[in-house]
């Protein structure tokens, strides 16, 4: 009987390891919650208006269609049973596997506020980037209708909490959205006065990167017109915006991007975890004491080359998921390599705006045009099939050209949350 791998999550790091297992003596099953391979480098532009869902995502059946060994099944994973060797599912079923890969990601994280996820939003999915989108669009369209400077101005104040790389992604695409894509298209408002708060706990954005590169990113920012506040904790988020330090500040929008926690994997195996809840690893990426069981990408802490934490990006996770493919292949075949794993670290990148991004390659960094070009090549080449490659390098050239972006279609698919002081002061009258 040929031995069951069960993979969960479609992430970079699940698909990497069902890719890996393509030649396998083995039935390979990869669960997800979706149905397709998302590239979340690029998810603050779906959320921007500059990309469609398609174009940044792929049925995870068809990337999949050559791996005979392999395939798909869409559920909401809920538990592991190690002893039983079987993995629960939301519906009450259950799967059974000879070996197991936790590719389930990591979520934001509130820091023990979960109240506030309720008035802010995050970007983790297609449908968080979507509402996200029509939370923008939709405070523009408010704000062109509405007669109350005051509440005018609130539609058109979007804040951003965290100054790690998908906060300054997010302000500096926002802050171009309003100045250039928006700037003649209101008869009543004037979109460029449009405030874009970018909130930051810590002394820099983007304080992972060396040298001066943090305050490049800052001045780049501020040149598209962002307002930086660094080192100012926000004490409270509700409905009509937060407090930062002392000051209150009213808006429209309140996007998240402050810390994550991964998903509840060392839970459901009862596992060491770090601070952020990932499970700790050995150095073949197993979880300690259930040598069939592994965790890569988010889900997974501690490299054992440098005993410090991986950082959470796509490039670890792709080279876990691929190394710890192989190795259960060559297990199964009975010629496995005691060769733990080494993240090679090939460089960070950040994009800020239009022909502004960061880059840091150890030896050497990047900033301005160069990095700019550099970051859009290195992800038009990471995108997973050539469709993908086609429509984002068709829509980059017709924004740089036109400063123009496709996606901006709202449908009215429902309340998105912006006019609760409207809708408040209706209630209340009715009352």
């Amino acid at each position: 009987m040929r031995p069951k791998i069960l993979v969960v999550g479609a992430g970079f790091g699940g698909m990497a390891a069902v890719k890996a297992l393509k030649h396998a003596d083995a039935d390979v099953l990869l669960v997800d919650r979706t149905n397709h391979h998302l590239f979340q480098p690029l998810l603050y532009q779906v959320a921007t208006a500059a990309l469609s869902p398609a174009d940044i995502a792929t049925a995870s059946r068809v990337l999949l269609r050559r791996n005979r060994n392999a395939s798909v099944l869409m559920a909401d994973v809920t538990g592991v049973e190690p002893t039983a060797q079987v993995v629960k599912l939301a519906d009450g079923r259950t799967l059974r596997y000879d070996y197991l890969v936790l590719a389930t990601g990591a979520a934001y994280s509130f820091f023990g506020r979960d109240e506030w996820a309720d008035h802010a939003k995050v970007l983790k999915s297609i449908d968080d980037a979507l509402s996200i989108r029509d939370r923008l669009l939709f405070a523009f369209e408010r704000a062109e209708q509405c007669d109350d400077p005051a509440e005018v101005t609130r539609l058109l104040t979007f804040v951003v909490v965290g100054g790690g790389p998908t906060g300054v992604e997010l302000a500096g695409t926002i802050a171009e959205l309003a100045r250039t894509t928006l700037a003649r298209d209101f008869r009543h408002i004037d979109p460029q006065s449009a405030r874009i708060v970018l909130c930051e706990a810590g002394q820099h954005v983007l304080g992972a990167f060396p040298g001066d590169l943090p305050d490049y990113a800052s001045g780049a920012l501020r040149s598209l017109g962002v307002e930086v506040r660094l080192g100012e904790a926000v004490t409270l988020v509700d409905a009509d915006g937060i407090v930062l330090g002392d000051e209150r500040i009213d808006a429209a929008v309140v996007l998240w991007c402050a810390g994550t926690q991964a998903r509840p994997a060392a839970i459901w195996l009862g596992a060491a975890a770090a601070r952020n809840g990932a499970v700790k690893v050995t150095e073949n990426c197993s979880v300690p004491g259930h040598a069939n069981i592994f965790a890569i990408g988010d889900v997974a802490s501690f490299d054992p080359g440098t005993a410090k934490p991986l950082p959470g990006l796509a490039p670890v996770a792709k080279q876990q998921g691929k190394y710890v493919g192989r190795l259960i292949a060559d297990r199964i075949a009975g010629r496995e390599k005691a060769v733990p794993f080494r993240y090679r670290d090939l460089g960070t990148m950040a994009v800020i705006g239009r022909s502004r991004a960061i880059a840091d390659f150890g030896r050497f960094q990047l900033k301005g045009f160069l990095a700019w070009l550099g970051w859009s090549m290195v992800h038009l080449m990471l995108l997973v099939d050539f469709r993908s490659r086609l429509m984002v390098y068709v829509n980059w050239s017709w924004a740089w050209f036109t400063y123009g972006r496709g996606a901006r279609l709202l449908t009215g698919r429902g309340d998105t949350g912006i006019a609760r002081k409207e809708r408040s002061r209706s209630e209340n009258e009715k009352t």
